[in-house]
């Protein structure tokens, strides 16, 4: 009997994923789990809570806990967020740097930066002025380190999300001078190796990290070109110019093809299919495909079983085959900046106004479910568990009962 209940309770937590980073645990926007709602509704709306300061980083998710930033312009703080997974409580903020709030795009936000989490420790990265700071918390707030790994310089702002592989703690600072790659050690953010950028350009673009072609490769748009590094090292894999001069979406990769798909940006429009088992200069070599409709800017896009869904900064969504570039459907659904996610293949967007809608990748335009949240958003929304987190202009929505918790407990008091 025992052996059973340890089996069953085993089968019910064993897929559980946390979503420890932008873009989740897999930096692609995508979910294992199962359980999500497909729209806001009285019956799905676990909390709505009000959060101190402004921000447009996305919330992330450690078993009961869930993080965010945020910035307080009367008291120039920037802030570290804890708050409770079941009651959407904020258990404490912690503030991280006071400093004089920079310059930065009408649409960006002083606390753009998605913190990282191991479970052990929360990473954030700011802009003291002129310099990145990076540093590190525990789960109670109290500060563990913090570095200074270089300049930054962008009339648009800071918008650089740290991300976690292996012992490492990587920031891309690609701005208007020298730009920079950085890796620190999570335990003591110690430099363990740093990428000197080419172009000088300003970029906002988080790398996508996986393995790719037989290979672990980190690649990242910025800077006028595409890249492919060891993230071990940081050693250079492969290298594309172009196809514009900046980038803020991140790059998908779609298992079915095995093509890396990428959007860009400013001031040229590109998609780009890429074939990633290139070595050196693969300009002229690895382009699958490319197009130059339905290119986002901001939102990042999603790949699912061989679809590529992507929507504009102006709101037009597209659909594409992977395998051939062609469009399956376009629909129009107002203005975006908040990236894509899935989960059970449903592909959920979220407009600048609140609008939540969930779609079903395929030849034809199928529109699951459309609800309002009542609220802007411009954040980025994190799925774990069966619950959808979205962070708004003023609150903190909890969409979804958590699947795994509810289940471990009703095997728990069986018989």
């Amino acid at each position: 009997m025992m052996r059973a209940f340890l089996l069953l309770f085993l089968a019910s937590t064993v897929h559980a994923e946390n979503w420890p980073q932008w873009r989740g645990p897999r930096l692609d926007g995508t979910s294992q789990d199962k359980g999500f709602p497909t729209e806001l509704t009285e019956k799905t709306l676990q909390w709505k809570t009000e959060l101190p300061g402004e921000g447009h980083a996305s919330p992330i998710v450690w078993g009961d806990r869930l993080f965010t930033v945020a910035s307080d312009a009367e008291t120039q703080d920037r802030q570290l967020l804890c708050l409770d997974r079941a009651t959407g409580r904020v258990l404490w903020k912690q503030a991280v740097i006071k400093s004089n709030l920079e310059g930065k795009h009408r649409l960006n936000s002083h606390a753009s930066s998605t913190p990282a989490t191991d479970g052990e420790r929360v990473f954030t990265a700011f802009l003291d002025q002129t310099e990145v700071v990076v540093s590190a918390h525990d789960f109670t707030g109290k500060k563990l380190w913090q570095v200074r790994p270089g300049i930054f310089a962008s009339k648009h702002g800071f918008c650089s999300s740290p991300i976690l592989f292996q012992d490492k703690v990587i920031v891309n600072c690609d701005h208007d001078g020298f730009g920079y790659m950085v890796a620190l050690a999570r335990a003591d953010g110690r430099e363990l190796w740093r990428i000197q950028r080419p172009n000088q350009t300003r970029s906002y673009c988080v790398p996508l990290i996986r393995e790719m072609a037989g290979s672990m490769q980190m690649v990242l748009t910025g800077s006028q070109c595409v890249t492919s590094y060891d993230p071990q090292d940081g050693r250079l894999i492969w290298m594309m110019d172009g196809p514009t001069e900046q980038f803020v979406a991140s790059p998908v990769f779609d298992e079915k093809s095995g093509l890396l798909l990428l959007s860009g940006g400013f001031p040229e429009h590109h998609i780009l299919a890429i074939r990633p088992d290139g070595v050196g200069d693969v300009t002229e070599t690895h382009i699958e495909w490319r197009t130059n409709k339905g290119v986002a800017y901001v939102p990042s896009p999603v790949s699912v079983n061989g679809w590529f869904l992507i929507v504009s900064d102006s709101g037009i969504a597209h659909c594409f085959d992977t395998q051939s570039g062609e469009i399956a459907w376009e629909e129009r659904m107002k203005e975006h900046h908040a990236s894509l996610v899935e989960a059970e293949g449903r592909v959920y967007f979220i407009n600048d106004f609140g609008t939540l809608r969930s779609v079903k990748p395929g030849k034809k335009f199928q529109l699951l479910a459309e609800s309002e949240l009542e609220e802007k958003v411009f954040s980025s929304p994190a799925l774990s568990e069966g619950q959808i987190f979205i962070r708004g202009h003023k609150h903190l929505f909890c969409l979804g009962k958590r699947v795994a918790a509810a289940t471990a407990k009703a095997e728990t008091s069986a018989p």
